[in-house]
């Protein structure tokens, strides 16, 4: 069962004994709550090693001769031995163990890495380490959709890489994007006044360093699994003919801004630019709600207690998508769940003073969108 059919079928209540949260909240030995980024536990002292195939944090226990740590948790991977990341011991302080010795010393997630920052500068050491943090985030969902995340070094024509850089005093921007399987990004945005200012004067709703990286994934994957292939005139009907100039076109948006109506047919006005924008922001969402939701129901939250119930979208909104009708449920049930979910998230922030965790609104054609990477993600990973 694919993870989001798992997601699926919890968030309706269904117990999946076969199903492996992929870190948010697990146990120590101990008892004590373990987090996705947690090196050691806090109750113990265990060491704490992430094994991003199996979504599982593990407590470990050291070989007697050698530096290769035994899993002691519970479950499939009991007993088994692996090495732990190199940039453990680095600012970046990955707790992943090695899981393919193609990759060694590092981690999948580390070994992607082409380009670090300047750790001399001191300041880029914690940068570095929140940007680390949350590109974990991110490859450790890819992996757990299925999606191919191999480095640029084992693949040099298809794999993926990132440049973490931060600009030098004089020197040329650092222009956070994706290119050719690259993704670049500007570690300055792991500063959060830095960010914040960027994000007023760009007018945007939401910017954190964990939705750079899932938008900048979103460019990649269409390169992997759109452009020329069968899914490229679907995503020309839905998306836009993505051969218009890019340049030009945003270049437009950021003179003009986006259209009066956007909102009526994107999911951000930033979507409105370019086709290509439209895509990455689209796909950006889908992970965004595929991961939170999945959080929630890792904590226990049983959607179907929750008193607020939003008008629920339907297969008429979809008619004319691929797939079929059990997947199109599927997905539906997902989307009328993320709806549920993040209009309660949003009054709980609300109660707190701070802006909405959530502060988008879904429209038909975006569900047509959502639909569409749904279904090139489920079609990679779960051909019909």
């Amino acid at each position: 069962m694919s993870y989001f059919d798992q997601l699926v079928r919890r968030s309706e209540g269904h117990q999946l004994f076969d199903y492996h949260p992929n870190g948010h909240v697990q146990r120590c030995q101990c008892g004590q709550a373990i987090f996705f980024d947690n090196i050691h536990c806090l109750r113990c002292g265990a060491e704490l090693g992430y094994h991003p195939e199996q979504g599982m944090l593990c407590a470990l226990g050291a070989k007697k001769d050698s530096q290769q740590w035994r899993v002691e948790s519970a479950g499939p991977l009991k007993g088994k031995v692996f090495d732990r990341c190199q940039n453990l011991a680095s600012a970046a302080q990955c707790n992943w163990l090695v899981t393919d010795r193609q990759t060694a010393p590092y981690c999948t997630a580390c070994s992607l890495n082409l380009v670090v920052p300047d750790l001399s500068l001191l300041e880029n050491a914690e940068y570095w380490h929140r940007t680390e943090e949350a590109k974990r985030r991110l490859i450790a969902q890819l992996i757990m959709l299925g999606l191919p995340t191999v480095s640029r070094e084992l693949d040099p024509e298809q794999g993926l890489g990132f440049k973490l850089l931060r600009q030098m005093q004089g020197g040329p921007p650092v222009m956070t994007g994706h290119m050719d399987g690259v993704i670049t990004l500007d570690v300055i945005e792991a500063d959060p006044a830095y960010r914040e200012r960027v994000r007023q004067n760009m007018h945007e709703p939401y910017r954190t360093l964990l939705g750079h990286f899932r938008h900048e994934s979103g460019h990649y994957y269409w390169d992997r699994l759109v452009q020329g292939g069968p899914w490229l005139q679907t995503f020309r009907d839905l998306f836009g003919d993505e051969r218009q100039d890019y340049k030009q076109s945003l270049q437009r948006h950021y003179q003009e801004g986006p259209p009066a109506d956007w909102n009526n047919a994107f999911i951000s006005s930033y979507a409105a630019s370019h086709p290509w924008e439209d895509w990455a922001e689209t796909w950006a969402h889908y992970l965004h709600m595929t991961d939170t939701l999945n959080v929630a129901l890792d904590f226990g939250i049983k959607l179907d207690t929750l008193e607020l119930r939003p008008d629920q979208f339907n297969t008429s909104q979809l008619d004319g998508c691929a797939r079929g009708n059990d997947d199109q449920k599927a997905f539906l049930s997902f989307i009328n769940r993320w709806v549920q979910l993040s209009s309660v998230l949003n009054v709980l922030a609300r109660s707190m003073g701070q802006s909405d965790i959530y502060p988008f609104v879904l429209t038909v054609p975006s569900l047509r969108k959502l639909y569409m990477v749904h279904s090139v993600v489920a079609d990679h990973t779960n051909p019909i």
